[in-house]
């Protein structure tokens, strides 16, 4: 391999080229992070320490401990280099440069090709003050005849640009022509033997390359679901990213079988079961990172149709924070969560984060003293130190006797997944009344309408007030690219929607904005963004907190009209109105927040 040809080979010392290549060491980063005041004397002689045992490069030790952000670690290495940072768009790099040089050693060395001007190549490097790596590249520009420069650019943005090598339509295309000779071969073989022929061309690499394809490009895509879906002439494949749907590929209709029956092993479900619904799930490494995958298929009149749900670790599982609860929804949620008991709700329609939300509250109160139980349909994400359970109603294991059988296992804190009748809310109250902190999730329009949902499910007025706690209702709204989103002056319609929206809220009043000084954000569209204008979605939260006076309205007469007038002069925010808020913020536009809480008007 071509690596190892540069590991095995004898340290020289490097020469001083006409390159503008960077031979020399850079001063130590943790020595410029102390003399800067960034980093303790002390804790600095620690890292020293730690890296130095462990062999890691400092930029990897600072950056895992978070002492600095990448960005601003790299803006000072490039000035200790003397080399330009750059930030590269992967889809402006032509796939022929890539081949100067070869995808293992550009992830082995962190560098790659990100430009070229007549024999001059720019080589963006990681670590372009690693010996081996410059001698690497020397070897590589003997080899292929040209000159370098070397710059700068961060792991983050080496890990985009390493994704060009692989291209997705390519890989697709190569994989199904393998695949249909493979199908022709199978088809001579398979008469009166269809379900061992089925079972023997979805173990063969072409069939298992494409579902890889698919995956792995729904991940580096930053999609939520997959949906594989027959129609009468082709396979349609679409993906939803930042909340929409879009085809992303399209398959000839007979690679079908070998697709959903491939989709099936990895899921440890019945490939010879065609007539029914089947849910599964199955784990795989993708670019080194273990993601989950939830699956779904549904028979349908075209074949069987497959729904898959991305479930990865690092984006699913957040603080309340980062999904959006800021201000005062942040600061009622965080102290609700310190109470010994009571019932916490997230409510809202399918797909809005309720769950995420729930998750994001266990992180907090997940501590060695409390023993904390879940039951769910189905779990989405494993949380270490939580005892989780999936209901199989199949068996009469359903959230109903689930909940009795938790309730005997000692628990501090209890998640159920979902509230769905009258026995489930009657169990969850109970909880709650004797001593333990129920969360859990309910479908309604907004905050308030909890009190009544609960009580058509059979929950007595009077015993709301001691055991409910806290209803968050959400939604989820696109956010802005924040490499192309610009400037805006709202139109005087959205202007006078802002302010009506806004006007009395401390947090729009303390900033002082008036109709005429009134700015907003509008979405553009970038390569980064895939020109849609938007990157990644954030909550937008409404959230109810029972104080006193509320609960004496709710046990005497819970009227919505009479719970949302009290409510709204305690300080809760609408989600329309906390939208708002995050479009003046520059975190979402305008025009998404109306879109998603026309209902809520």
């Amino acid at each position: 391999m071509l690596r190892s040809r540069f590991l095995n080979r004898k340290a020289v010392r490097p020469q001083r080229s006409n390159q503008k290549f960077i031979i020399s060491h850079m001063a130590k980063l943790l020595q410029q992070l102390i003399q800067a005041g960034v980093l303790p004397k002390e804790k600095g002689a620690q890292l020293e320490q730690e890296i130095k045992k462990s062999g890691a490069k400092e930029e990897d030790t600072l950056l895992a401990q978070k002492i600095i952000t990448e960005e601003k670690l790299f803006e000072l290495k490039a000035k200790d280099l003397r080399l330009p940072l750059k930030q590269v768009i992967p889809e402006d790099i032509p796939l022929e440069l890539l081949g100067l040089i070869p995808e293992e050693a550009a992830k082995y060395y962190k560098m790659i090709p990100i430009g070229k001007a007549g024999n001059v190549v720019e080589i963006g490097m990681v670590y372009p003050d690693d010996f081996q790596a410059q001698e690497a590249l020397k070897f590589m520009a003997r080899q292929g005849g040209f000159k370098y420069e070397a710059a700068l650019i961060t792991p983050t943005n080496f890990q985009d640009v390493a994704k060009r090598y692989r291209t997705f339509k390519g890989e697709v295309t190569k994989a199904l022509g393998e695949l249909e000779e493979e199908v022709k071969q199978e088809k001579k073989k398979a008469i009166g033997k269809t379900s061992d022929a089925l079972e023997r061309l979805v173990e063969d690499a072409p069939i298992t390359r494409v579902v890889a394809v698919l995956l792995r490009h729904a991940v580096e895509g930053d999609a939520s679901d997959i949906h594989i879906e027959p129609t009468r002439k082709e396979l349609r494949v679409r993906m939803r990213q930042d909340g929409i749907l879009k085809t992303r590929l399209i398959l000839p209709l007979k690679t079908l079988p070998a697709v959903v029956a491939r989709i099936k092993i990895l899921s440890n479900l019945r490939i010879d079961e065609t007539r029914i619904p089947q849910d599964g799930r199955f784990t795989t490494k993708i670019d080194e990172q273990d993601i989950d995958f939830r699956v779904s298929t549904l028979p349908t009149v075209m074949g069987e149709k497959v729904a898959i749900r991305i479930l990865d670790p690092a984006t699913g599982l957040k603080g309340l924070a980062d999904l959006g609860l800021v201000g005062h929804n942040l600061k009622v949620t965080q102290e609700t969560l310190k109470q010994p008991f009571g019932l916490i709700l997230s409510t809202g329609p399918t797909g809005s984060g309720k769950t995420t939300s729930l998750y994001a509250a266990l992180q907090i109160l997940n501590k060695e003293s409390q023993n904390i139980l879940t039951l769910e349909d189905p779990i989405e994400y494993f949380i270490d130190g939580v005892n989780q359970s999936q209901v199989r109603p199949e068996i009469g294991y359903d959230f109903a006797s689930g909940l009795r059988s938790m309730l005997r296992q000692d628990p501090n804190v209890i998640m159920v997944g979902e509230i769905r009748d009258s026995e489930t809310a009657g169990l969850a109250i109970h909880a709650a009344l004797t001593g333990h902190v129920v969360l859990s999730t309910l479908h309604t329009n907004n905050a308030i309408g909890v009190i009544p949902r609960l009580i058509d499910l059979g929950a007595a007025p009077y015993l709301l007030p001691p055991t409910l706690r806290l209803a968050i209702a959400q939604r989820l709204v696109r956010r802005l690219c924040a490499s192309c989103k610009k400037k805006a002056k709202p139109s005087k319609e959205e202007a006078d929607m802002l302010l009506k929206e806004l006007q009395g809220l401390p947090q729009f009043s303390q900033k002082n904005i008036k109709s005429d000084s009134m700015e907003t954000y509008i979405p553009v569209g970038c390569r980064k963004c895939r020109l849609t204008g938007y990157s990644g979605r954030i909550g937008i939260f409404e959230v109810l907190e029972i104080s006193g006076a509320i609960a004496q309205i709710i046990a005497k007469k819970p009227a919505e009209s009479e719970i949302e007038k009290l409510a709204k002069e305690q300080g809760m925010i609408t989600m329309r109105q906390d939208g708002m808020l995050k479009a003046l913020e520059g975190l979402t536009s305008i025009a998404e927040i109306v879109s998603i809480t026309e209902e809520q008007k």
